[in-house]
């Protein structure tokens, strides 16, 4: 009773960490069954080719995302911002499928989204290899079978000698008594399969220090960027926008010129300054992040930038 009781709380301790920090979930599968590695954010998801793969415990909105598909003759997609959070903002179920186009190249596709209930975790379907963001093994689950096995033995009982005496012939019969009983032996047998996996998220990297610039490839390409600026234009809220502008270049790296777009995007001084200072180190080309300081309205704003930076 006292370790039912534990294990009551325990998953309901789950639960309730669930329920706080919902997080998002990507599934991609390729409609053609061609197998591919996932890369997001620079990581390789998957050591193992798969055909169908669903990611857990994404914290941002936007990814960006690399299929390197197995079969080399049809080469890789890349998607500067991938979106796993539905219009609003929130954490979201969503899935998008690798298919062949109309000119038979592969290309991603979105698929379908549900949100994430905050009551309970998510199930994971059948037939799908999991992986928890950043983590290369799958998820496996602890499995425990047990069964009983019960045998039925006759006790003969006592026997009984009966000697016969006549033409010489001396003969003993052994006769079963009617007084025998049934016993009962019970076997059980206990089977456990366990995984060797991490089921935790990695250790969080740590960010450059102040004064340099962590982001080393290619910076957000025309189309990508005009629909991530979109995507900032639509935040109701000013907090929503710089949250969003956030998560889009925590995924991407940034020419200077398009931090100071972004940074046009705010209404509030504070919200720009925040930003220059978040986007510095995912900028391609600190060197002109000088172009930054001309979203200013004021001179104090340019100083504590150039501050933080180590100008």
């Amino acid at each position: 009773m006292k370790k039912l009781t534990l294990t009551f709380f325990s998953v309901l301790f789950c639960a309730i960490a669930f329920a706080q920090n919902p997080t998002s979930i990507l599934t991609i599968f390729s409609e053609d069954g061609h197998k591919f590695y996932l890369i997001l954010n620079g990581q390789k998801q998957n050591e193992n080719p798969e055909t169908n793969i669903r990611v857990e415990n994404l914290t941002h909105a936007y990814y960006s995302c690399k299929i390197i598909f197995v079969d080399k003759t049809l080469g890789e997609l890349s998607k500067s911002i991938l979106q796993v959070n539905d219009a609003e903002n929130n954490p979201s179920d969503v899935t998008y499928k690798i298919k062949a186009g109309k000119d038979g190249k592969q290309v991603l596709r979105y698929y379908s989204s549900n949100p994430i209930s905050i009551q309970a975790p998510p199930v994971r379907p059948e037939g799908v290899v999991v992986y928890n963001f950043g983590v290369t093994r799958p998820i496996e689950s602890t499995t425990t079978v047990t069964s009983t096995t019960t045998t039925q033995v006759v006790d003969a009982g006592t026997s009984t000698n009966v000697n016969v005496n006549g033409l010489g012939v001396n003969m003993t019969v052994n006769m079963p008594t009617t007084t025998g009983s049934v016993v009962e032996h019970t076997t059980t047998t206990t089977t456990t399969t366990s995984s060797t996996s991490s089921n935790l998220p990695p250790a969080t990297t740590t960010t450059a220090p102040t004064g340099s610039s962590a982001c080393s490839g290619y910076a957000m390409a025309p189309g990508d960027y005009q629909s991530a600026k979109s995507t900032i234009e639509q935040a109701s809220f000013e907090d929503s926008k710089l949250s969003t502008a956030k998560e889009i270049a925590g995924s991407n790296c940034l020419y200077a010129s398009q931090v100071a777009e972004f940074c046009k995007l705010f209404s509030f001084e504070n919200s720009k300054l925040d930003f220059a200072k978040y986007a510095y180190k995912r900028c391609i080309d600190p060197q002109n992040y000088f172009k930054v300081n001309n979203v200013f309205d004021f001179d104090a704003s340019k100083k504590e930038l150039s501050k933080y930076i180590g100008h």
